[in-house]
């Protein structure tokens, strides 16, 4: 099959940029080794930022910059007036609340959290806070950040486009015919069952794989030190909680973001990133949920998780080479056929994809996606949301 591209990695770079191509007219596959959004997009927290977190060191950073509008891209697709139709995914909130402690460094933090954006903080009455911040001393802002459901997400482009999605064997699947590293002439790969493959020449090889990006460079002739790992340890509350999307600020740092989900048990799901997430990377997995525990109730009076279950699991931000610091922004390098895509967060997901469509050269006449050759090929499942498939909940940490 002669396609113009093929991308590795079924999370939201992928997907994002696979609807990109096809409503630019290209001819496109994707594939998966396991499940859509395994890794990074399923563990994301859903909030699209605006850049608030990166200026609250009063100024406006490139990292703030780049991400400012994304908020307004994000809602006309969710309206259903953009590009992806993105209306029939779940917004779990509208909005984040934010708050902040008492500290000086606290107060003067906040000045940069007004500086140049897009959303911007809007003080909420007293009477309107949510019931969890009511015995905060601190004020109360509303944020227009959504969030979003990153199953619901995945699923929706799943829908969209599975006939363009296919499942490959992880463990040997892939084999690349190059012409000179780093460009593939041929990709042979084979279905998990064994039962077919198939042999595909694109003009053009996308990886967006997030972490398995280094695999993959290896195999081409590509250095795998183009990518750096910044690690979190996340943490995840179940039980009877009260409703809560948010970030806490503590001076020039986010000392807790919270989300809210809920498992198929209908139990209500906190997810906690933030300083937590990030400070318990060297943590014992007990270590990190006692010192959850202890911020949480520092910076949430109104706390009450008597009986409530807790859990922490590991995920890796895989990113572009930045020097161990979070990179500014999202990044696509073109190296012979090769480009390698990064977003670096969820909320970039639109921008990257319009980078590298800005890369490629127009979709060629000749190069044609034949479906019916693909016809019984295993298509990848959406990934299980962490708190499905965390196997260790404890009541007493």
């Amino acid at each position: 099959m002669k396609l113009d591209v093929v991308i590795f990695g079924g999370g939201v770079a992928g997907l994002w940029l696979l609807d990109r191509l096809i409503e630019g007219g290209y001819s496109v596959l994707l594939l998966e080794a396991r499940s859509l959004g395994a890794g990074q997009t399923i563990a994301a927290q859903g909030i699209i930022h605006g850049g608030l977190k990166y200026t609250l060191r009063g100024r406006l950073s490139p990292s703030a910059k780049s991400v400012r509008d994304m908020p307004g891209v994000w809602r006309a697709c969710l309206r259903g007036d953009g590009r992806p139709n993105l209306r029939d995914v779940p917004v779990m909130a509208e909005y984040c609340h934010l708050w902040r402690t008492e500290g000086l460094r606290s107060r003067i933090g906040m000045i940069g959290a007004k500086a140049g954006l897009t959303v911007k903080p809007v003080r909420v009455d007293r009477q309107a806070w949510p019931e969890i911040l009511r015995e905060c001393t601190g004020d109360v802002y509303r944020l227009d950040e959504q969030v979003v459901d990153a199953p619901g997400l995945l699923r929706s482009f799943a829908r969209r486009h599975e006939r363009h999605l296919l499942q490959i064997n992880a463990d040997g699947g892939v084999h690349f015919d190059l012409a000179e590293p780093p460009h593939v002439r041929a990709i042979h790969i084979r279905a998990p069952n064994e039962s077919a493959s198939l042999q595909l020449r694109p003009r053009v090889v996308v990886f967006a794989a997030g972490e398995g990006n280094a695999g993959l460079h290896q195999r081409v002739g590509l250095s795998a030190d183009a990518m750096q790992l910044r690690p979190l340890h996340m943490v995840m509350l179940r039980g009877r909680l009260l409703p809560l999307f948010g970030h806490c600020v503590d001076a020039a740092s986010t000392r807790a973001t919270i989300t809210m989900a809920c498992d198929a048990a209908g139990h209500t799901i906190w997810h906690v990133g933030g300083q937590i997430a990030e400070d318990g990377v060297k943590m014992s997995r007990n270590d990190l949920i006692r010192h959850a525990r202890r911020e949480l109730k520092a910076i949430l009076p109104g706390l009450d998780d008597r009986g409530v279950e807790w859990a922490a699991y590991r995920v890796n931000r895989a990113e572009p080479t930045a020097a161990g610091k979070r990179p500014s922004g999202e990044c696509a390098a073109r190296r012979g056929n090769c480009i390698t895509a990064w977003p670096t967060k969820l909320a970039l997901a639109p921008r990257l994809a319009e980078r590298v469509a800005g890369i490629l050269e127009p979709p060629s006449r000749e190069n044609r996606f034949e479906p019916e050759q693909l016809a019984g090929w295993p298509r990848p499942n959406v990934a299980a949301p962490p708190w499905e498939t965390q196997q260790e909940w404890i009541t007493d940490p």
